[in-house]
């Protein structure tokens, strides 16, 4: 396997380096969380991107319809199914300490068994597939999605969810960026 590319020009940003657009949101998340995320200073070197992840993100969280559990689902599938080591950690201490995932929910995604509970299950399920088909679910695939007892509006909304984590992951890709120490007990090797 050949080696692969890390951002050897661009570091993180703090707010006082940001350009206008990112440094707003660097001093929000310092505000909000008490530090800011390495994967939100890394971002900042493209105030456009850190700006979309930030607001889509929001948007996500207040009105895709899901529960906060159900969108952690959401979000830890797809950064799993993206090989994302940041997120897979973020998300799991989020789906952890803010959510209130089940444990065996989180860890199932996380090691790419059955998720114990149906209904979070054909959310995963169908989350996986709309990544690994890039957005191209079958007949079958939906049908089981709706019988879940989710709705083509939640299809859109997992389509936001795939369009933000995408933007995550595919940045700290790039950075190889490093798990904050907060993330750093749901370390995932990937």
């Amino acid at each position: 396997m050949s080696a692969e590319y890390k951002m050897s020009q661009l570091g993180p940003l703090s707010a006082a380096d940001a350009a206008s657009g990112a440094k707003e949101i660097l001093e929000t998340a310092q505000l909000q969380l008490g530090f800011v995320p390495n994967m939100y200073a890394v971002m900042a070197n493209s105030p456009g991107l850190l700006s979309t992840y930030a607001q889509g993100y929001a948007l996500f969280r207040q009105d895709s319809g899901f529960t906060p559990v159900e969108q952690e689902v959401v979000l830890l599938t797809v950064s799993r199914e993206n090989g994302c080591r940041y997120c897979v950690a973020a998300h799991s201490f989020v789906a952890d300490a803010m959510s209130k995932v089940p444990t065996e929910v989180t860890d199932a995604i996380r090691d790419g068994t059955s998720v114990p509970d149906s209904k979070l299950r054909a959310l995963s399920e169908f989350t996986r597939l709309m990544v690994k088909t890039r957005g191209l679910p079958s007949i079958a695939d939906v049908a089981a999605f709706r019988a879940a007892g989710y709705t083509e509006r939640h299809m859109l909304e997992v389509v936001l969810a795939i369009a933000v984590k995408t933007i995550s992951n595919y940045a700290n890709h790039l950075f190889h960026t490093p798990v904050d120490s907060v993330f750093a007990a749901r370390s995932w090797a990937g």
